[in-house]
């Protein structure tokens, strides 16, 4: 039973470290970096079970905003209202500053939902820019901004942006003249050129001393953003800006990063009040040494800077067979020189070095030479320690002087009029799709937008996913570790079968204890015997009954004479069943009757109690057997005997 608890005890906890690693797994997935959950809104749900119930056959139909939006873009129309860039970009030659990268538009290759079609760049290496004007512009008032759209790297993506610019108002603003210098308010969107994944958040702040703009970049989000660049899904991009100078940047609606315009951008909005004086200069005479030689130091007169570091060992000796006639290197005796050999072009010619075969067997070869040792004299050159400097002033820093560019912007949200989207791109990979535009400010009406196109996609591609075996190695190559969670998940069912068909044998003990011992024989005489000790026993422990206070000595003597008795008898059964029946019993009575006298002076008084304990006990289980019959219960009041001595 003991066994079997601690079988359970080692199961039980083996359960709960695989529910607990299973747990963390889980917890890291979903909520890594701290990364927050937007829920849908109740509609949004609602529309989900209901595509639930239809399976993969999913019915299509364009989107259409519930509320107030700036602009929105499906792409089923095809491109109307957009407009191509025709210009160059400055400062490169004209053949590849050409912004004549094709786009097209068209499904997705890989679930697509029938009849939603995309914006899908096709060209690699190449410039693309396109752009449309917004409903209605963008004021930063007293309102949210909410920019979305979808993203899908249908080959992944070698080095390329799939980012958009929210183009800044102006007079002179021409969609056909769209190129890199174009001003913009905002720029946002994923990023990526080698192992440098980026999730841009750019925005250009006026300076209202200088009037000039400057670029001011979010901080970089603490998620791995590795997967939604090489996973070929479709990922929904989303920026909320709100009146109190926060923002939230989400994929899949999950926040991925969030901060303050005053605190979280790089560089801040604000300067600093003061600045280091550009026309201070550290004086000749500062000294920024904190330690220096100790100027009283002394080289002491044994110190020899002369001596080498290493010497010849003088107790080296020369090992015996050491071959100094016999060159390390010799010419191969098997090389030929070859045909085309040209001795006036490449000069004489010279076999090949290989390695002295006779070198192999000797313990060198060529001349001698003592070996190098450690010299126990070299001290090096001698440098005098190094003490606090006394004079010592400290990192000299220009001091500080008030900011002449200095400013104050409480409310950088409050930013350049939005009046047109673009996108201006150059990818070394194609087929990049782009799909659901949508520039609001209710967070209900841009979730219910998503609930209608980004929720069907998602909806398709997990209905396409492959199987639990499937997704099981795939996580595994990017994590090896699973494969132990996996490893110990399986073993867990055969470890619980092997445990409860197959139980753990009986210790040898316990067999002993049980198994009864056949090959001793027991004589009516030992027979006999036991049963007067039963009968004292009995009349013993009734006295003990009757008076244990008044005759407790008396009492504890007897307990060692029967305790005396008891060890003599399990001595001599061992010659007794060597010898069965032949004066056994003689031998045994007259020993005993001799030895018991001697024995009983020798017992300790300190087992008093456990005897005590130990006849009253036994004696009631012993008196009963001998009635039971002869035939067959020797062995067990033999094994009853034993187990009370014991």
């Amino acid at each position: 039973i003991t066994k079997m608890h601690f079988q359970w005890d080692w199961l039980c906890l083996g359960v709960l470290i695989i529910s607990s690693v299973t747990a963390g797994m889980e917890n890291d997935e979903n909520l890594d970096a701290d990364v927050e959950v937007e829920d849908f809104d109740k509609q949004s749900q609602e529309a989900d079970v209901d595509r639930d119930k239809s399976s993969i056959e999913v019915v299509y139909q364009t989107p259409k905003p519930t509320g107030e939006v700036y602009f929105t873009e499906t792409f089923d129309e095809g491109l109307s209202g957009w407009v191509l860039s025709v210009t160059l970009k400055e400062d490169m030659d004209d053949n590849i500053a050409k912004y004549d990268g094709r786009w097209e538009v068209e499904e997705l290759k890989e679930n697509a939902v029938p009849g939603d079609r995309g914006l899908v760049l096709k060209s690699a290496a190449k410039y693309h820019a396109i752009s449309a004007m917004l409903t209605k512009a963008f004021v930063f008032d007293n309102k949210p901004l909410i920019v979305q759209y979808e993203v899908n790297f249908q080959k992944g993506i070698d080095c390329g942006g799939a980012y958009i610019k929210l183009l800044s108002s102006s007079d002179d603003l021409n969609l056909e003249y769209f190129f890199d210098k174009t001003p913009y308010t905002i720029m946002f969107g994923p990023d990526k050129c080698g192992e440098d994944y980026k999730l841009h958040f750019i925005f250009r702040h006026k300076n209202p001393k200088t009037g000039e703009y400057d670029e001011k970049h979010a901080e970089r989000p603490d998620v791995d953003l590795k997967k939604f660049y090489l996973d070929k899904k479709t990922h929904l991009y989303t920026l909320v800006l709100k009146p109190d100078d926060t923002y939230e940047i989400l994929i899949d609606q999950t926040v991925v990063s969030k901060g303050s315009l005053l605190e979280n951008m790089i560089p801040p909005v604000n300067p600093s009040k003061e600045i280091e004086d550009p026309t201070d200069k550290k004086p000749d005479d500062w000294d920024e040494r904190p330690k220096i030689p100790d100027p009283n130091a002394v080289k002491p007169d044994d110190w020899d800077e002369n001596e080498p570091a290493k010497i010849e060992d003088p107790d080296a000796v020369k090992p015996e067979g050491w071959l100094d006639d016999e060159p390390q290197y010799v010419p191969d005796p098997n090389a030929k020189k070859p045909k085309d050999w040209d001795e006036e072009m490449d000069g004489e010619w010279e076999a090949p070095q290989i390695s002295n075969p006779k070198c192999e067997t000797a313990p060198g070869c060529g001349q001698w030479v003592r070996p190098m040792k450690n010299n126990p004299k070299y001290k090096g050159k001698w440098r005098a320690p190094m003490v606090d400097n006394p004079n010592y002033q400290g990192i000299w820093s220009p001091r500080k002087i008030p900011n002449p560019d200095y400013f104050e912007d409480l409310h950088p949200f409050k930013m350049t009029t939005v009046s047109a989207i673009g996108l201006e791109l150059w990818s070394m990979t194609s087929d990049i799709y782009f799909d659901n535009f949508i520039i609001c400010s209710e967070k209900e009406v841009a979730d219910r937008w998503a609930a209608d196109s980004w929720g069907l996609k998602k909806l398709v591609a997990s209905a396409n996913e492959p199987g639990m075996f499937s997704q099981l190695v795939t996580a595994a190559e990017d994590h090896p570790w699973l494969w132990v969670l996996y490893i110990l998940t399986l073993a867990l069912p055969v470890g619980l079968s092997v445990l409860f068909c197959w139980p753990a044998k009986k210790s040898d003990e316990y067999i002993d204890f049980k198994k009864p011992d056949i090959s001793k024989q027991i004589t009516k005489g030992e027979l006999k015997e036991e049963r007067e000790e039963f009968e004292d026993d009995e009349i013993e422990e009734e006295k003990e009954n009757e008076d244990t206070g008044e005759d407790e000595r008396r009492e504890m003597e007897e307990t060692k004479r029967e305790l005396i008795k008891d060890t003599k008898k399990m001595g001599r059964e061992a010659s007794l069943s060597e010898d069965e029946g032949e004066g056994g019993e003689d031998i045994y009575d007259d020993e005993e009757e001799n030895e018991v006298p001697d024995e009983e002076n020798e017992v300790a008084d300190g087992s008093q109690e456990e005897g005590d304990r130990s006849n009253k006990s036994d004696s009631e289980d012993e008196k009963k057997e001998p009635d039971e019959g002869m035939g067959d219960r020797p062995l067990k009041s033999v094994r009853k005997r034993r187990v009370r001595k014991d």
